[in-house]
């Protein structure tokens, strides 16, 4: 299973369109993690998983939710809910509670891939505004096998980030 995994486009809505429109045929979900500004009626989502950031401020988006596909049970939120800028305890409640092997969050704008206990938890970063140390507009596919997730951090101008490249067993 391949998931595409983006956040935090902050109103560009050509920069979704763009990418939705390249990996429509070549991933099995698209995911959007909060804060688009844009309306959850918007034709740009057939297709695209999506949950409510804090800039969201219409009220179609659902707050989470959990998705499950034939190799995995995947958690979404925005974060500022469950308290990302201060660390992942209170979201890795949730994730529990869910039953969650993949937890997908954004918020922050960061770039962030961690395994804690059988669970990854992933930021794709900001599409559109990125922070912290890592300045790069960026967006991730993941692609679950039996085995592991592979987890490939890209551009918005779908070059790879080399750097970002990361292989977490599956339990």
């Amino acid at each position: 299973m391949k998931y595409l995994v983006v956040s935090d486009n902050h109103g560009n809505r050509e920069v979704l369109e763009t990418l939705f429109n390249h990996y429509r045929q070549s991933v099995d979900v698209m995911i959007h993690c909060g804060d688009s500004e844009l309306s959850a009626q918007d034709s740009l989502w057939e297709g695209v998983e999506k949950v409510t950031g804090n800039c969201d401020y219409d009220s179609g988006y659902p707050k989470t939710l959990t998705i499950e596909t034939p190799l995995d049970r995947i958690f979404v939120t925005h974060g500022h809910l469950y308290d990302v800028r201060f660390g992942l305890q209170t979201l890795s409640f949730k994730a529990a509670e869910e039953q969650a092997d993949l937890v997908l969050f954004g918020h922050t704008h960061q770039i962030a891939c961690e395994q804690v206990g059988p669970t990854l938890f992933l930021n794709p970063g900001s599409i559109e505004q990125p922070r912290g140390s890592i300045q790069e507009k960026s967006y991730c596919i993941i692609e679950s096998t039996t085995e592991a997730f592979h987890v490939q951090y890209y551009r918005k101008d779908f070059t790879v980030i080399s750097d970002l490249a990361f292989t977490f067993p599956k339990p």
